[in-house]
């Protein structure tokens, strides 16, 4: 196995960026955001041709590979030789998400446009981000993958705490304090896994886990460690009750940052539940799915109530995000190949959706200082095209036929049903409250009645073409699921069918 020539390109290529940044004074403000903007396309274009070269039947495998990277510990003590690789390699689904992060990264580097100061700062820190993300999904190591991780975290952190809104400190470091003590969980099951195994490869630890009959793990203990990664993970995408940081973060981070937030950094927990919890212990994931299903339906229904209470639309947003991730739980609880093909489609379906959405609520506070209810009342006739666009999103997310949330949704609950069907009939109701504060709050905000309108200019040609583009995703893998869906079938063999 060679060197991962191109995966280490899209992983990397941000870094290119944060150079040449270096290079440019900190007052030119248009060469700082063309050139971090420009920075963030090598990264999607190969994302793009490894899609199409896995259409065309090339074998991902053959992108994969590794370098040795360091060793330590000595054979005649610990009886064996301690290594870490560099390695880079995708499946099917973590290649969908390496162009969901690239493409997402993109828009949201032209959505940043927006800030207003310390914009070289900024961009670094944003292209950083972006090498967090993609490697997080590149990663085929588990210690490369927890550095990944790290990296987004301390971007997220700073970005927040320097561009966020009123609460942006006290945000940033609940951010901290919460995605901290996941990583701190998480470590500790990897340190175990290095220890006990030898490798922290991802494919060989499958390998060794599912052939263990219990000298290596016995049954408590991969319990304990499947239960660790549910707090670890359970905390990023996040799962009810360690979800207050992400509501904050949502109504605080910039626009642009939430884009990424929701869309890509959300899903790196149900990515982590998929690819590491069932992955690497799927008896003991079977013997926990019903407690998973309750949990999901309690997220499900719990964001879908809050957020009909909401008036600021950020916060009715993240309530939805909430409700939209116990879906992922209920797919995966499921345990079938519609529920587990589901979830994989609700993480994609939803990642474009809340990237929409949050391109749009930057596009309203530019104009009107607010994301506000009461202040985005009667935008239809201020903002036509953008309340045309809001509109759209908000039909998506309730999961209208022809959308990427329909197919999502749709698979999922056929699972459920299958499997647990008093649990799916509660969690039925969910979908009609997504139906209710989504309706709620994009009527209102479209159409309501403004005692005094301020006068405020649509959306722009330029500002269009990224709304566009999201909305062509969100329709095409609605209209034609197969786009992505083949791919997912091959990871769920993967997993143990």
């Amino acid at each position: 196995m060679g060197f991962p020539f191109i995966l280490s390109i899209i992983v990397f290529a941000p870094l290119l960026g944060v150079l040449l940044l270096t290079l440019v004074a900190k007052t030119k403000e248009k060469t700082i955001k063309t050139v971090a903007t420009l920075s963030t396309l090598p990264s999607l274009f190969l994302s793009i041709y490894l899609i199409i070269s896995s259409k065309m039947g090339v074998e991902l495998v053959s992108y994969s590979g590794k370098l040795s990277w360091m060793q330590f510990g000595n054979p005649e003590v610990f009886g064996k030789l301690y290594s870490i690789d560099y390695e880079l390699g995708v499946d099917g689904f973590s290649l969908i998400l390496l162009l969901l992060t690239a493409l997402l990264s993109t828009l949201a580097a032209f959505a940043s446009f927006q800030i207003k100061a310390g914009w070289k700062g900024y961009y670094m820190l944003f292209l950083l981000l972006e090498v967090g993300m993609l490697g997080v999904f590149a990663a085929e190591n588990l210690v490369l993958f927890f550095i990944f991780f790290e990296v987004t975290l301390v971007a997220t952190f700073f970005l927040i705490g320097k561009w966020g809104l009123y609460e942006k400190e006290r945000t940033a470091f609940s951010l901290l304090i919460y995605n901290g003590i996941g990583s701190a969980i998480l470590l500790v099951v990897i340190m175990v896994l290095f220890a006990k195994t030898g490798t922290a490869n991802i494919e060989a630890l499958m390998s060794i886990l599912s052939a263990d009959d219990g000298t290596v793990f016995s049954s408590k203990e991969k319990t304990g460690l499947l239960l660790a990664l549910f707090i670890a993970f359970g905390i990023k995408l996040p799962i009810w009750p360690f979800h207050s940081w992400m509501v904050k973060v949502h109504a605080e981070a910039p626009a642009a940052i939430v884009m990424l937030h929701a869309g890509v950094l959300l899903k790196i927990g149900a990515y982590g539940l998929i690819h590491f919890g069932l992955g690497f212990f799927p008896n003991q994931f079977q013997s926990l799915t019903l407690w998973l299903a309750i949990l999901g339906v309690i997220n499900l229904l719990y964001g879908a109530f809050l957020a009909l209470s909401q008036q600021e639309l950020r916060k009715i947003l993240a309530y939805s995000s909430i409700s939209h991730m116990g879906i992922v739980l209920i797919g995966l609880a499921a345990l079938n190949e519609a529920g587990i093909q589901g979830a994989m489609f609700q993480v994609v379906s939803h990642g474009l959706i809340a990237a929409l959405f949050f391109y749009l609520i930057g596009i309203f506070y530019e104009r009107y200082q607010s994301s506000s209810m009461d202040d985005l009342n009667g935008l239809a006739k201020t903002m036509p095209i953008a309340s045309g666009f809001l509109l759209v999103a908000g039909l998506a997310s309730l999961g209208l036929p022809g959308m990427s949330g329909f197919v999502a949704e749709f698979l999922v609950f056929l699972g459920l049903f299958q499997e647990w069907p008093v649990l799916a009939v509660i969690a039925c109701l969910g979908i009609i409250l997504t139906a209710v504060y989504i309706l709620r709050a994009v009527l209102g905000i479209t159409f309501g009645q403004q005692e005094k309108v301020k006068r405020v200019r649509d959306m722009t040609s330029l500002e269009i073409w990224p709304a566009i583009i999201l909305l062509l995703c969100i329709v095409g893998i609605g209209v034609y699921p197969d786009i992505i869906g083949s791919t997912l079938k091959s990871i769920i063999i993967g997993l143990g069918g």
